[in-house]
């Protein structure tokens, strides 16, 4: 009887763990979706615009600074040492105003394409949690050049799914 019982306990457990649904895994490649998602390329291309406009409003600048400078040399030569030493300083005052203009907008272009990395970034993990969750998956895992996925099958790579999803969602909203 106890036979029986152990029997029927080990084909019961046996049979119970078969009906549990399988997991269903996938793969992405994070920088394919990264680097191939429409939105990212806009946002690098606005980014560009506004590093080119900051390039050419510094360049004027400092051309403009560099005129001052050869005006400022050739009015010394009509000047006292104690005149020629105050508009060295006045000049270096100004370089130095200029420097920490450039820097501050350097900073602030830095400091907006990192908010937009972190953003999209953000928002392409929680597409990929709804796509996952849609789907019934139960690990979706971003491979990469560290190696966190080292060997997937073609059948679990899903990034050309996920991009396209990712692009015509990007499109929708546009």
């Amino acid at each position: 009887m106890k036979n029986h019982f152990y029997l029927l306990s080990v084909a019961y457990l046996v049979l119970l763990s078969s009906c549990q649904p399988s997991e269903k895994i996938a793969f992405v490649d994070n920088a394919k979706v990264i680097n191939e998602y429409d939105e990212k390329k806009d946002m690098d291309s606005a980014l560009q615009l506004k590093i080119d406009a900051f390039q050419k409003s510094t360049d004027s600048l400092r051309d403009a600074f560099q005129q001052e400078i050869g005006a400022a040399e050739i009015r010394a030569t009509r000047m006292s040492q104690d005149q020629i030493q105050k508009l060295s300083q006045e000049l270096q005052q100004k370089e130095q105003f200029l420097s920490q203009q450039i820097q501050a907008q350097q900073q602030a272009l830095a400091n907006e394409s990192q908010a937009n990395n972190d953003s999209l970034i953000k928002r392409i993990k929680d597409f990929i949690k709804d796509y996952a969750q849609t789907n019934n998956y139960t690990f979706i895992l971003g491979s990469n050049d560290a190696g966190s996925v080292l060997y997937g099958s073609e059948d679990s790579d899903l990034t050309e799914t996920i991009l396209e999803a990712l692009n015509a969602s990007y499109k929708a909203k546009k």
